[in-house]
């Protein structure tokens, strides 16, 4: 399983930025930006290094996390899956990039794209000395342009990036996601009922255009839930001392909620049930809410039944069981 925190080059690039940078315009821009983004706004508001570096000190950790959280459940599901190539769409300072290098070895070839400049200036610096993304491409315009002319990979990501576009252009965009995907499409919005109902629609397009869900889901039907109930999931990360410093906070780790969806190519299987919700362990029983390839149930596992009882104690939100 991959670590959900930086990797130490990546953090060594990142703190490298940071000479001679005023800690608190950093993290006056990083405020700024963040309500753009919470306002709709996406990375129009990251027009200058200083805006790049104060986002990425601000959210690349937490998106980092949310990716790598993506890719392990991928990785359970598909053991064997050993992508060698990666289209990073909507990249941003490189995130998902160096999440997918982390946890796939394999990849020989990686491709970002991205319409923002100063996001690109900041994700070429970052990688200039990594032992993986040195001979990374990345390619500056809009996304479906330059999917148009991009060739398929084995691995496509596209994270927290679906949500800046309009609803009609979200439809074409996953068109063009899923024609330039030779295996897995990876998608990972932020876990509010918004992000959610993004990864539901784009879902149920991509399945009619024949994907199977990989993963989380144990099936491809409609997902069972119910307003105001969403699939979402928790990542717990650790912050660093810039980390704490831009984002003007005393408590030493953050919990990155997201949701996700993994599709892929391959003929339908069966998949485990996934763990929806933190466990309620009580002292006589178990409760956890599940969802399973017949639907959304809570399962009480007895203390009683010792070897269920502990095996139950080890779920965790998030978790294939």
């Amino acid at each position: 399983m991959t670590s959900p925190d930086l990797p130490a080059e990546l953090k060594a690039a990142l703190n490298a930025r940071l000479e001679g940078l005023s800690r608190n315009n950093a993290a006056s821009r990083a405020a700024a930006i963040s309500q753009t983004y919470r306002e709709g706004g996406g990375s129009e508001a990251i027009r200058t290094e200083t805006d790049a570096l104060a986002y990425a000190l601000a959210r690349m950790p937490a998106t980092y996390a949310a990716v790598v959280a993506s890719l392990n459940a991928l990785a359970e599901i598909r053991p064997d899956f050993a992508p060698a190539t990666l289209l990073d769409v909507g990249a941003g300072p490189g995130t998902a990039s160096w999440a997918a290098t982390e946890a796939f070895s394999s990849l020989q070839r990686c491709t970002q794209f991205d319409a923002n400049a100063a996001l690109r200036t900041l994700a070429q610096q970052l990688a200039h000395d990594s032992t993986r993304l040195h001979a990374v491409t990345y390619e500056l315009g809009p996304a479906r342009t330059l999917l148009a002319q991009a060739e398929p990979a084995d691995l496509v990501v596209a994270s927290y990036m679906i949500g800046e576009i309009g609803q009609a252009e979200r439809a074409a965009l996953a068109e063009a996601l899923w024609s330039k995907t030779n295996d897995t499409l990876l998608v990972v919005e932020p876990g509010t009922p918004a992000g959610y109902a993004r990864i539901i629609s784009l879902r149920a397009q991509l399945i009619a255009a024949g994907a199977r869900v990989a993963a989380p889901c144990p099936h491809d039907r409609a997902c069972p839930l119910i307003a105001p109930d969403w699939c979402h999931f928790s990542q717990r990360l650790q912050r660093s001392r810039a980390h704490k410093q831009v984002k003007g906070a005393e408590v030493p780790f953050e919990d990155e909620r997201f949701a996700y969806v993994a599709l892929t190519r391959l003929p339908a299987t069966s998949h485990p049930s996934r763990v929806l919700a933190q466990p309620d362990a009580g002292k006589v029983e178990i409760a956890a809410k599940l969802c399973t390839p017949d639907g959304v149930t809570v399962t009480r596992i007895p203390r009683r039944a010792k070897a269920d009882y502990a095996r139950a104690r080890r779920w965790r939100w998030g978790d294939a069981v």
